[in-house]
């Protein structure tokens, strides 16, 4: 089913795996999650605006830029479910501590966190405030909203790529059921960076260059290492992606920058 019904049902999938809002019900056989992943880059707009909206709305009542910057980042958490944290911290514990493939694979499916995890998410928490502070101000309007929207699409096109480019480093899981190329979802790439250079000029660039440094360098670590890709390296790739862009618009923004 390759319809307008059908797209339909692939976004109501992609929103069903990548965040905790309600979705609705799908009925009978749910698209498959391969043909589903064009839609991960839109869905991170609406992400995006929910990060967007809470920032604004804290910002509007007077309170602290550092508070609104805490509160869009907690809105993005509960609005995703925690779900890249937890690759991130996953990701991080796995290649900080595996002696091999196989080793590096078992304690990224344990639930507990170590170290590597911890201070992986302390050091992106950190940055992300911290950037979302300082550009605080120049968020609140709906220029604002724009660079949420753009850093939302842009941060899980890095994700889509990696899928694209690495095969699934386990025989299950949700990097095997998203495995493949997809047509769709070369086509929402080239769209949206295109979109994004057009909208944003220099800025959307380097925003392109920061996703796709980070998707190049995790890829190449986690081919290296487990051999593939696996949903904890997804959500590593959107989460720093994300963190990194934010952090480069706010030392674009910095005064010795200007």
């Amino acid at each position: 089913m390759t319809g307008l019904r059908g797209r339909l049902r692939e976004l109501q999938v992609a929103v069903m795996l990548l965040t905790r809002l309600p979705a609705g019900r799908i009925e009978g056989e749910a698209p498959a999650l391969s043909a589903a992943r064009w839609a991960f880059v839109p869905v991170g707009a609406l992400v995006g605006l929910l990060g967007w909206a809470a920032l604004a709305g804290t910002l509007a009542t007077g309170a602290s830029p550092p508070l609104a910057a805490v509160l869009a980042v907690a809105a993005h958490v509960l609005a995703t479910g925690a779900l890249h944290v937890d690759g991130l911290a996953d990701f991080a514990d796995g290649l900080g501590g595996g002696r091999d493939r196989t080793h590096c694979l078992e304690i990224m499916r344990d639930s507990r966190i170590g170290s590597y995890g911890v201070m992986a998410l302390i050091l992106a928490s950190a940055l992300w405030v911290a950037a979302l502070a300082q550009l605080g101000p120049q968020l609140g309007s709906w220029g604002g909203a724009g660079w949420f929207v753009l850093i939302g699409m842009f941060s899980r096109a890095a994700m889509v790529a990696v899928q694209e480019g690495l095969p699934p480093a386990r025989a299950d899981g949700m990097g095997r059921l998203a495995a493949g190329r997809s047509r769709a979802a070369r086509l929402v790439l080239l769209v949206v960076t295109a979109g994004g250079l057009l909208l944003a000029g220099a800025t959307g660039l380097m925003l392109v260059l920061v996703c796709a440094t980070v998707a190049a360098a995790l890829g190449r670590l986690a081919q290296q290492r487990i051999g593939g890709v696996t949903g904890d390296v997804l959500g590593a790739v959107q989460l720093v992606s994300e963190v990194f862009c934010w952090t480069a618009l706010a030392l674009l923004s910095a005064p010795w920058a200007l």
